[in-house]
């Protein structure tokens, strides 16, 4: 059974349309029922595809003579979203043409066309950014947001939580993901106003919902692997996911200085290449490539702008399977168990 095909948007990232082409060809290798609509500029994309065949053959193009550049405004993106790459991707999936979309270009942009296209569905405030992580333990982790909303109250906490939980439970299989906000402390008295109320809102609705909420978490035990899902706003997501991303980058590169300090140490990277590849392989960012707007009437995944093809992919496949998954209709379903309509009024009178 092939699945709706998938617009990516093939003119974004740090090298456009070389990686974004080969990224889709290399999913297209892994999984022969995916199929794509490119769009961007039509001679550049049709020169890239002469060396895949496959993905030529499973492929439609759309021409699109404009590109959202990387230091754009959002509101000078949505101006010339009608004759961009990144917007007309997106209006594809609006249209009915395409599933999802993929892009790697500017998140900012990236957001503000989704959300004006697809707008949120029922029950959502705001849409928000979700990535995977990795961790000690068995699977990645679920964190949003990470930066598509600075500030947070109870309310939007709350609705990130269903659609993070929602969003796990494809990526971890676990029927009721482990479901933690992010504070300053684990204790039950730690953490801002809103941070509080939203906890005492999902202990409340935990028997409505198909998730474990376990309280609070810190940011040093993000990879611990004892959490699937960690909530917080998207000030404080962001700084915490660069944060880890700058970590990894500086035990990567401490590790290769050392091992090349001495021939000893050289001697010791030869009989500990097989562990350090392991780690290599779980820190590299391309292995988790795919963050995920959650809250649309739609599917649309941001890929990391310096992404490799192999990101690309990772990318391309996390759409894919979420579209199998039906992880819209999964978010609706637990809003409806929730009582959204109930919970935001509720909300609203406790103000």
């Amino acid at each position: 059974m092939s699945l709706p095909r998938i617009a990516i948007d093939a003119m974004g990232g740090d090298e456009g349309v070389r990686v974004m082409i080969e990224g889709a060809a290399l999913a297209r290798r892994r999984h022969d029922r995916f199929k794509f609509l490119l769009v961007g500029d039509e001679d550049r994309i049709r020169a890239a595809l002469e060396v895949h065949p496959n993905l030529r053959a499973a492929s439609e193009i759309l021409h699109a003579p404009d590109v959202v550049t990387g230091d754009e405004k959002p509101t000078q993106a949505l101006r010339r979203a009608k004759t961009t790459s990144m917007g007309l991707a997106i209006n594809a999936v609006k249209q009915g043409d395409a599933g999802a979309a993929v892009s790697a270009g500017n998140t900012g942009a990236l957001m503000a066309m989704a959300k004006l296209a697809l707008r949120t569905m029922p029950g959502i405030d705001r849409p928000a950014l979700s990535a995977l992580l990795p961790t000690l333990g068995d699977s990645d982790l679920v964190m949003l947001d990470l930066g598509a909303n600075t500030e947070c109250d109870e309310r939007n906490l709350v609705q990130f939580a269903v659609m993070g939980a929602a969003y796990s439970r494809i990526a971890t299989g676990r029927e009721r993901p482990r479901v933690r906000l992010l504070n300053i402390g684990s204790e039950e008295t730690k953490g801002t106003e809103d941070i509080q109320a939203a906890a005492a809102m999902l202990r409340e609705a935990a028997d409505k919902l198909s998730m474990a909420f376990d309280g609070f978490t810190e940011a040093d035990k993000l990879g611990r692997g004892d959490v699937d899902v960690v909530v917080t706003d998207g000030f404080s997501g962001n700084i915490a996911l660069k944060a880890v991303e700058g970590t990894a980058r500086f035990v990567a590169d401490l590790l290769r200085r050392s091992f090349a300090s001495s021939l000893r140490s050289k001697f010791g990277f030869l009989i500990s290449r097989p562990a350090t590849e392991l780690l290599k392989h779980h820190l590299d960012p391309n292995n988790h490539n795919g963050a995920v707007f959650l809250g649309l009437n739609g599917v649309v995944v941001k890929s990391h702008g310096s992404a490799s093809a192999l990101g690309v992919a990772n990318a391309v496949a996390l759409t894919a399977r979420l579209l199998e998954e039906n992880l819209t209709e999964r978010i609706k379903a637990d809003l409806a168990r929730l009582g959204a309509d109930n919970f935001r009024k509720s909300a609203k009178a406790a103000e």
